[in-house]
């Protein structure tokens, strides 16, 4: 049987992952007890609608006006808990790429974590479905290759020879939408992570598909 699509462009974080509840906000509130000790965080919520706008570094330089050596010790505690916490895939997201790329799919990740991050989550949680991607795009500290700039896209459309239309790209949050407006292909909303009226609103306006469920998805990318 053949596939919708040749190609996934996945989001690791919060659409493969469940990271941002047991990794990156807990990061960030020993972030504000260390560099901000007398501002109060805002709420888990609050920290998925920063990373939807304006984006996190925007969020901690300009709002929080952390400077580039509290940047460089933000980054520092981040990557801790990143190297010492392992997030659980959410259930079935693996057997379900397990299935695609079985049939021949090509999975690619683009992320804000870094690559080295993404092979350890994958490596760890494979279990009987043994997945890994075939390429991964991850945090880049040039802003030309990194999302939502277009640069990981069309790197991947090139190295597989592969047309717009042909790949999908999954992601929970806005970047991927930008993404897919400079690129030309289709973007679809992973929406088991998160429940925020104001992302919801956006990524249905925004995106071809909003997956409520991990098996919405899988039964999207199958049949």
């Amino acid at each position: 049987m053949g596939l919708k699509y040749k190609c996934l462009i996945l989001d690791h974080d919060d659409t493969a992952v469940n990271s941002t509840a047991v990794i990156h906000y807990p990061a960030h509130l020993a972030v504000m007890k260390i560099l901000r000790p007398d501002v109060k965080p805002i709420d888990l919520d609050g920290w998925f609608i920063k990373n939807f706008h304006p984006g996190i570094m925007n969020y901690l330089a300009r709002e929080l006006g952390m400077n580039d050596r509290e940047l460089d010790d933000e980054y520092e505690i981040w990557r801790e808990y990143n190297t010492k916490h392992v997030p659980d895939f959410f259930p079935g997201f693996i057997e379900a790429l397990y299935h695609y790329k079985n049939r021949g799919g090509i999975i690619a990740v683009t992320s804000h974590s870094e690559k080295d991050i993404i092979e350890k989550h994958y490596r760890a949680h494979a279990g009987n479905f043994k997945v890994a991607p075939d390429i991964i795009f991850g945090w880049d500290d040039d802003e030309k290759k990194r999302k939502p700039s277009p640069w990981p896209v069309l790197e991947i459309l090139k190295k597989y020879d592969l047309d717009k239309r042909e790949a999908l790209i999954v992601d929970d949050l806005k970047p991927a939408v930008l993404m897919s407006k400079k690129t030309g292909v289709p973007v679809a909303a992973a929406g088991w992570s998160h429940d925020i009226p104001l992302i919801r609103d956006y990524m249905e306006k925004n995106c071809l598909a909003y997956f409520e469920t991990v098996r919405d998805f899988r039964d999207f990318i199958l049949t």
